[in-house]
C-alpha cells in the first residue's frame, strides 16, 4: 500500500497542536525551544527527535566555542553543563608520506586558535540541553520522526507550512501494515522549525519547494568519519587539539584530520573528506583509516584502544551557500541552514545562536496572533550577529580550495591571518562556486585507481566492525529508507561508468555491488547498516539515491561520542 492508500483506510491521523514544532533534538532544535520557553513560559512547544533520546545521533569532533552557550545559559557550569575540559594547546600539522611540519603558533590564523574553548562530546552536550528543554516545559518526543511536512494553503493559493506528521509504525518490507501498525500523527503549529542537521530530508524539499536557494553557492558537504579511543594513560594530554592537512589527501582532494584529548584517558580521532572530491575509488574511511597509521597519530593512540565509531555528513560551503533562513510558517536553524564554520572546524555555537535568534523573532510574532507567514525578523538578526560577522570573515574558505589545497592553505593565511592584523574585518572579495559536489566525479577509467591496505584490527579496521561499535539498529521487517529513483541507474551508470563509487563513500557498507543468480550485476542495500550519515543523499553521482525516514528510534546510538 502506498501511505496514500494507507490514511485513506486508516485515518484519519491524530492532531496536536502547539504554537511552535520544532524538528529534531539536536544543537540548534533545543536552543530554539529553550529560548522560547526562557522568554514565554506559556508558549507550547514540542520537540520531535528521531534518534533514541536526544545525543543519541549528534556526532561532531568536537571543540566547542561557549560563546553561544554563555548567551543561553550564562550559569551553565553551576547547571552542570557537560563542557568539562578547556582545550589546553593548539597544534596544527602539515603532513606528507614520511613526516610531519608544525605551523608555528605565530603565524596560526585566528580560525585554528582554541583558547577558552572546550573539548566536548556534543552527544553529551545535547542530552543536557535536553535536560534543561524539558525542565523547562518544553515537550520532547524521541523515537519520532518527521516524515512528512504538511501544507496549508492560502485564499491566493500560496502555499505554507502548518507542521510535519510522523511516520506510519508497523510497515513490513512489503508495504502493507502488520500486526503493530500505528498510524503517525499530525503535530500542527502556528510555525514550524527545521533543525534536522546537515542535508535534512525535509529541509530538502523545503528548500526546493520554496526556492530558498535561489542565487546562492551550491552547498558543499564533508564527510566526518570519528572514532573515540581509550588511550595509554602515559600518553594523555587532557584538553590538547591536534589538526591536519595533506597526506593522505592529493593536492586537489580537500581533506584533514583531527585528534582531541578529552578527559579520563580518552580520545576523539577523526578525518574530514571534502565530497567534492573527484577520484571516485577514493574511500573517505580508509582514507581515514590510513591516517591514523602517520607516526604523527598513530603515537597518541599505541597501546590504547578503539570503543567507538560513527560518520556524518557536514556543510561547509558557508555564508555563500546559506538558503533563504525563511518561508510561509516556517524557518531552518543550524547546519540545516548550512551555518558551521568550515575554516574554524566549528558547528555547535553556531547552532545554538541560531535557534536563539529564531526563537527571538517567534516571541514577539506569536504575541502578536501572527502564524504562517514569513518572519523576516529571524534573517535581519541573523545578519546583525556576531555569527554573521564570523561567517561573512570566512566565506571564501571552502571556494579557495577548490583551486587546490596549496591556494587553500595560503589564502586562508591571507585572509584569517594577514588581513585581521591589517585591521580588515572581512575580505575584500567573493569567490564563488557554481558546481555541486555529485557534479565532481571523473570517470573511473580516466584517474588512478587507490589500493587501500588491510586492516590490521589493531589500529585500522573495517567497516562491518565499526558500524557495530555504533550500536545501529533498524527493525528489519520495514521498507528500506534508502530509495532508489530509478533501479535501473546503480548499474547502467554508476557501476558502468564511475566503478560503483556507492560501495567506497559510504562508511557503514550498505551499498554493494553482487551478481545474481543469472549472473547480472546487482546493486544490494544494506539498510539495517545505515549509520544516517547522508553520503549517499549527497554524493551519489546521479541523484538517485534518496534518503527518507527510516521508523522512529532506529540508526546509531552514539552514546559517549
Amino acid at each position: 500500500m502506498t501511505p496514500v492508500e494507507i490514511l485513506a483506510q486508516y485515518g484519519p491521523r491524530e492532531t496536536m497542536e502547539y504554537d511552535v514544532v520544532v524538528v529534531g533534538a539536536g544543537p540548534a532544535g533545543l536552543a530554539t525551544a529553550i529560548r522560547l520557553k526562557q522568554l514565554n513560559a506559556e508558549i507550547s512547544v514540542v520537540v520531535l527527535e528521531k534518534g533514541s533520546e536526544p545525543g543519541a545521533h549528534t556526532l561532531s569532533g568536537a571543540v566547542m566555542d561557549p560563546h553561544a552557550m554563555n548567551e543561553l545559559f550564562p550559569d551553565w557550569k553551576e547547571r552542570g553543563a557537560p563542557l568539562n575540559q578547556p582545550v589546553t594547546g593548539d597544534e596544527v600539522l602539515f603532513l606528507n608520506a614520511k613526516g610531519a611540519h608544525a605551523m608555528p603558533d605565530w603565524l596560526l590564523p585566528g580560525c585554528f586558535h582554541n583558547t577558552g574553548n572546550y573539548v566536548v562530546r556534543l552527544g553529551a552536550v545535547t542530552k543536557w540541553l535536553g535536560e534543561q528543554a524539558e525542565a523547562l516545559g518544553v515537550e520532547i518526543f524521541p523515537g519520532f520522526t518527521a516524515a512528512e511536512v504538511l501544507y496549508g494553503e492560502t485564499d491566493a493559493g500560496d502555499a505554507f507550512v502548518r507542521g510535519v506528521a510522523t511516520g506510519n509504525l508497523g510497515i513490513g518490507k512489503d508495504g502493507q501494515p502488520h500486526g503493530g501498525f500505528q498510524l503517525g500523527m499530525e503535530l500542527v503549529a502556528k510555525y514550524t522549525v527545521f533543525a534536522e542537521g546537515a542535508r535534512g530530508h525535509l529541509g530538502r524539499q523545503l528548500i526546493a519547494k520554496f526556492q530558498l536557494d535561489k542565487g546562492k553557492d551550491p552547498q558543499s558537504y564533508g564527510l566526518g568519519v570519528k572514532e573515540l579511543w581509550e588511550i595509554d594513560p602515559a600518553r594523555a594530554m587532557p584538553g590538547h587539539v591536534v589538526h591536519t592537512a595533506g597526506w593522505p589527501m592529493d593536492e586537489h582532494t580537500y581533506g584533514g584530520g583531527f585528534l582531541y584529548h578529552l578527559e579520563g584517558n580518552l580520545a576523539t580521532v577523526g578525518f574530514v573528506t571534502g565530497l567534492d572530491y573527484q577520484n571516485p575509488w577514493i574511500s573517505p574511511f580508509e582514507e581515514m583509516q590510513r591516517w591514523k597509521t602517520h607516526p604523527a597519530i598513530s603515537k597518541h593512540l599505541e597501546g590504547g584502544k578503539r570503543i567507538g565509531y560513527g560518520a556524518r555528513a557536514i556543510v561547509a560551503g558557508g555564508l555563500l551557500s546559506i538558503p533563504k533562513l525563511v518561508f510561509p510558517g516556517g524557518m531552518l536553524v543550524g547546519c540545516e541552514a548550512g551555518t558551521l564554520n568550515a575554516a574554524r572546524i566549528k558547528g555547535s555555537h553556531a547552532a545554538l545562536k541560531t535557534g536563539m535568534l529564531a526563537a527571538e523573532a517567534l516571541v514577539p510574532a506569536l504575541a502578536a496572533g501572527r502564524s504562517a507567514d514569513e518572519l523576516e525578523a529571524y534573517p535581519a538578526a541573523f545578519e546583525g550577529s556576531w555569527l554573521y560577522a564570523e561567517l561573512n570573515q570566512a566565506r571564501n574558505f571552502k571556494q579557495w580550495f577548490k583551486q587546490g589545497n596549496t591556494v587553500g592553505a595560503l589564502m586562508t593565511g591571507v585572509e584569517q591571518w594577514l588581513l585581521p592584523k591589517l585591521g580588515v574585518k572581512s575580505p575584500p572579495w567573493t569567490i564563488h562556486r557554481t558546481r555541486a559536489d555529485h557534479e565532481s566525479l571523473h570517470a573511473a577509467g580516466q584517474v588512478e585507481r587507490i589500493a587501500y591496505p588491510r586492516p590490521d584490527n589493531v589500529l585500522t579496521f573495517d567497516r562491518l566492525s565499526s558500524v557495530f561499535l555504533s550500536s545501529t539498529n533498524h527493525e528489519e521487517n520495514q521498507p528500506a529508507h534508502l530509495t532508489l529513483k530509478n533501479a535501473a541507474v546503480p548499474v547502467s551508470v554508476n557501476l558502468e561508468r564511475y566503478a560503483g563509487p556507492e560501495g567506497r563513500y559510504c562508511p557503514a557498507g550498505v551499498y554493494e555491488y553482487v551478481t545474481t543468480a543469472d549472473g547480472a550485476d546487482a546493486l544490494q542495500i544494506n539498510a539495517q547498516n545505515c549509520v544516517h550519515c547522508k553520503t549517499c543523499d549527497i554524493k551519489d553521482p546521479t541523484q538517485n539515491i534518496v534518503w527518507v525516514t527510516p521508523e522512529g528510534g532506529g540508526g546509531p546510538n552514539y552514546a559517549g561520542m
